[in-house]
């Protein structure tokens, strides 16, 4: 079976309703970045970083997965999927899809300030301030700020590294290390993009354009890819 891996990001899940930072005017629901997603934000007013934290966890309750998450955990039958999301909803999960790793770190867990090894997985609950670990020290969202290291990299690249297809859905590129990865797709790997906008590919091979949205797109590469390979790999 084929391996397929699959690189999503905000575009993925802007379509279930997820607002996105870079088409927001430079807000990310009405914050800026560096007000809620840095290590300086956090030292800043961490009850502020909370609030917005817990604000995107209720909204991901009330978010259900589009069919481009479906499309994508469907191909399962045929590919052996994994997927690399930049984003932090559950969607993929909820979707059906049983590889998946998360990058920039998941809203749906939070994790010791003192300890980062030590992560609990809290749902659609609030962390409010006084809720510690187990150490004592206030739990934080788990998620990776701009200026922190991407902890899942390295595991990230080994997967991009066996990808005999790989495909880009709704990332802009421009945010890294992420978007490096498609840079560690074997020679012989097709690539693939899905983005109703134009993104510049930082790699110098072919890369074929489905000039959609996640649910279309995703639609559309199921069809090529079943076309090309076939349902029995």
């Amino acid at each position: 079976m084929r391996t397929l891996v699959i690189l999503t990001g905000a575009g993925m899940s802007s379509e279930s309703g997820i607002r996105t930072f870079r088409d927001s005017g430079g807000l990310w629901e009405e914050y800026r970045v560096e007000e809620v997603a840095t290590p300086e934000a956090w030292a800043a007013d961490r009850n502020l970083v909370l609030r917005f934290y817990n604000e995107r966890r209720r909204q991901l309750m009330d978010a259900r997965p589009n069919t481009g998450h479906l499309g994508v955990a469907g191909l399962e039958k045929y590919f052996n999927v994994r997927v690399i999301t930049q984003n932090i909803d559950d969607l993929h999960e909820r979707a059906g899809s049983t590889s998946i790793v998360h990058l920039h770190g998941e809203l749906t867990k939070a994790r010791s300030t003192k300890d980062p090894s030590l992560i609990y997985d809290i749902g659609y609950k609030d962390i409010l301030p006084g809720d510690t670990c187990e150490l004592g020290s206030q739990l934080r969202p788990h998620i990776v700020w701009f200026g922190e290291p991407v902890p899942m990299m390295d595991k990230a690249v080994e997967i991009a590294s066996g990808a005999d297809i790989f495909a880009v859905i709704g990332s802009s590129l421009n945010v890294y290390p992420a978007a490096g990865l498609i840079n560690y797709a074997p020679e012989k790997a097709s690539l693939w993009l899905i983005d109703p906008k134009e993104v510049q590919v930082p790699v110098d091979r072919d890369v074929e354009v489905i000039r959609k949205g996640a649910s279309e797109g995703v639609r559309v590469l199921i069809e090529k890819l079943l076309a090309i390979y076939g349902t029995g790999n």
